[in-house]
């Protein structure tokens, strides 16, 4: 058994079920529609998100979930499909997990009106229930992961990111969404606070090793799916890199950002940033911080009685810091 049927093993009826609802709440009397949507729910990823929302709601409350349960994770998997949408739209991407992309299949148009539809339906799904609760936990992390992106952009243009600034992007554009998910699933079955904002940060955690871990792939040859100095091209300044420009010599540094800025379609110039990166402890430097929030979130999950929610959410931590995609 692979890693993600272990730790889906305890949720199984949840998520089998879960498959169903999501699927209806995409319908739409528009033919167009319901053939994107049929596209989108059949190429469908691992679906972490939704198994953190049921995961986490049955550690909490010793087993339950209840119809905001299944509401809520269906809210986020409809909004986080709408920025994957949007997302292929901005990049100009053709695929996505290894399958066509809807704007390559339907063009932007059309790709970005699905992604409206999507978030629309999200919106009223919570609002015609009245989950105002759950409402306000997930449109935070629509805020926070626009923030998060146009921050990106900001400091890319500029490359004088510190990295403060740089937990501050990958909180907003990765962790917030992951945090909600977390903090949705125990809100949705329990009353209180402290418990809700206790995973709210327990996802907030996994979402920044997670993004830790994908920055790392950029300097690895055996990740599969992400092409290897993808970020430098693209001049997206991570963890490694950030790193080594703060402890490096000026003059080093001033190689590193002109190669950054005006060599990063040289390959043989990309290959000497990532051997350099590696030499000067970037990946060292990156995979200690990795582990330091990986060891945070599991703290957070030390006063939960054994459960076998707990076991996979564990699994689950550790996934996100061992995976190799």
């Amino acid at each position: 058994m692979n890693i993600t049927s272990q730790i889906k093993q305890p949720i199984l009826t949840e998520m089998e079920l879960f498959e169903k609802k999501f699927y209806e709440s995409m319908s739409s009397k528009v033919a167009l529609l319901n053939r994107i949507t049929y596209y989108i729910v059949n190429r469908k990823g691992k679906q972490m998100r939704p198994m953190f929302v049921f995961l986490t709601a049955k550690m909490v409350s010793g087993g339950q979930v209840n119809e905001r349960t299944y509401r809520g994770a269906c809210v986020i998997e409809l909004i986080h499909t709408a920025t994957l949408v949007h997302d292929d739209v901005v990049d100009d991407s053709n695929r996505r997990r290894g399958f066509f992309s809807l704007n390559a299949l339907w063009k932007n148009k059309i790709a970005v009106l699905v992604g409206d539809y999507l978030l629309s339906k999200g919106l009223l799904l919570s609002i015609d229930n009245g989950d105002f609760d759950l409402l306000k936990i997930i449109s935070v992390a629509v805020r926070e992961m626009s923030e998060g992106e146009l921050l990106q952009i900001e400091k890319a243009r500029r490359l004088d990111i510190t990295e403060e600034v740089y937990y501050e992007i990958i909180r907003k554009k990765t962790a917030t969404l992951i945090a909600s998910c977390c903090a949705l699933g125990a809100q949705s079955v329990i009353e209180d606070e402290e418990q809700v904002n206790n995973m709210h940060r327990f996802g907030e955690l996994i979402g920044m090793a997670f993004q830790i871990k994908d920055d790392l792939f950029d300097y690895t040859d055996d990740a599969i799916g992400k092409p290897t100095g993808i970020d430098i091209k693209e001049q997206k300044m991570t963890l490694p890199l950030i790193h080594v420009l703060n402890t490096c010599t000026a003059k080093e540094k001033s190689w590193l950002i002109n190669s950054i800025k005006n060599h990063n379609k040289d390959k043989k110039r990309v290959k000497e940033v990532i051997s350099f990166v590696k030499t000067n402890n970037g990946l060292a430097y990156a995979e200690q911080k990795m582990l330091q929030f990986q060891q945070e979130a599991l703290q957070l999950l030390k006063n939960y009685p054994d459960s076998p929610f707990k076991e996979a959410l564990i699994l689950m931590v550790n996934y996100v810091i061992e995976r190799k995609i």
